[in-house]
């Protein structure tokens, strides 16, 4: 794959809800109906959900459809390797109450719900999203606020999930006016794919329950260009006229995005849509993900490419999430060696030392 489709699949009839199952992602004409068993096998494990929004936007004509391959099951999430982990990036041993990871001293992760609009095949919480206890009861939110009222090293609180979104905007403002209540937390920050994946619930109510006097940051899950479509265009451009500043995160996948020319789109575009670059994550080893898995150094030429192809506000940070717990670490391309510094093209060039 090196070109990005240049439009969607043609128009058909799809159901107007949210596909969970294999006779569903059949009927809407995604597979094969021999496929539908091997799907079974897959929900029978882990969550799926695919939204109208981006059912509409695969090709089932290609093989290698980039939007199908992030969220139609695939047998090989089956196949466990012994690097992959249930908790890859540690949030169980950094978590002192239910729905609280600290982490780093000056910031923590609130979980309020665990479920998606969406269930990406390769996501790094597959092993509780989704389940019987998706939503943080009232006591265990109560104590997880507390948690961050009573550590005043904390100044930025991270909305995670699962999506946070997903809350009602009465119950979602009525956090965040909590959380924007307390003197030392100065920034909330939420992590959403629902402006790509279900962009209808960026309404006016949501959008009210986002408008706080402290800063608010929206990181918005995205790994193709084609996700973008007219629906999540019109939600990213909501979100930015309501004045919430927008960053990007995506995951560096095989076969959806690992060519140059295809996450060049992708960053172009979010740009495009008022979408800052913040992230670009090296793939978390969860199990049944191998299949999505590049290499480290791919992931470095591709950032070594993206860096002569597109302009500073295009350029994520290439990062990892180091097994265990230890937290991110950058791991981009260096253009610095023995005295020398590479431009954009390649070429070598000697810098003097200092003093």
């Amino acid at each position: 794959m090196t070109d990005v489709p240049a439009s969607p699949a043609p128009d058909r009839d799809l159901r107007p809800r949210t596909l969970r199952s294999g006779e569903d992602i059949a009927a809407a004409g995604l597979v094969a109906a021999e496929k539908v068993a091997a799907i079974a096998q897959v929900a029978g494990r882990y969550a799926v959900a695919i939204t109208p929004t981006l059912a509409h936007l695969i090709d089932p004509t290609d093989a290698a459809d980039p939007i199908a391959r992030q969220f139609v099951p695939d047998l090989r999430e089956l196949e466990a390797r012994p690097t992959e982990l249930a908790d890859p990036i540690g949030d169980d041993s950094h978590s002192p109450t239910r729905g609280i990871v600290h982490r780093y001293p000056d910031r923590v992760l609130l979980t309020p719900i665990l479920h998606c609009p969406v269930y990406c095949r390769f996501c790094f919480r597959r092993e509780k999203v989704g389940g019987d206890l998706a939503v943080l009861s009232n006591e265990d939110l109560e104590r997880a606020v507390a948690y961050i009222r009573d550590h005043a090293d904390i100044w930025e609180v991270v909305l995670t999930g699962g999506d946070p979104l997903m809350l009602p905007p009465a119950r979602l403002g009525d956090l965040l006016a909590r959380l924007a209540a307390i003197d030392h937390v100065a920034v909330i920050r939420i992590h959403s794919r629902i402006p790509i994946s279900d962009p209808g619930r960026i309404d006016e109510a949501m959008l009210a329950a986002l408008r706080l006097d402290k800063a608010l940051w929206l990181a918005v899950h995205c790994n193709h260009a084609r996700e973008i479509g007219a629906d999540a265009a019109g939600a990213l451009g909501r979100l930015s006229r309501a004045g919430i500043p927008l960053l990007g995160q995506t995951v560096l996948l095989k076969g959806v995005n690992d060519e140059p020319a295809v996450m060049e789109a992708l960053m172009r575009a979010l740009v495009a849509h008022r979408v800052k670059p913040y992230y670009l994550h090296h793939l978390d080893l969860a199990p049944g993900t191998d299949h999505f898995r590049t290499s480290i150094a791919r992931g470095q030429d591709l950032m070594r490419q993206l860096h002569g192809r597109v302009s500073g506000l295009c350029q994520p940070h290439y990062v990892l999430d180091i097994p265990g717990g230890y937290g991110k670490a950058p791991i981009g391309p260096v253009y610095l060696a023995d005295g020398a510094v590479e431009d954009w093209q390649g070429q070598s060039h000697r810098y003097p030392p200092a003093g």
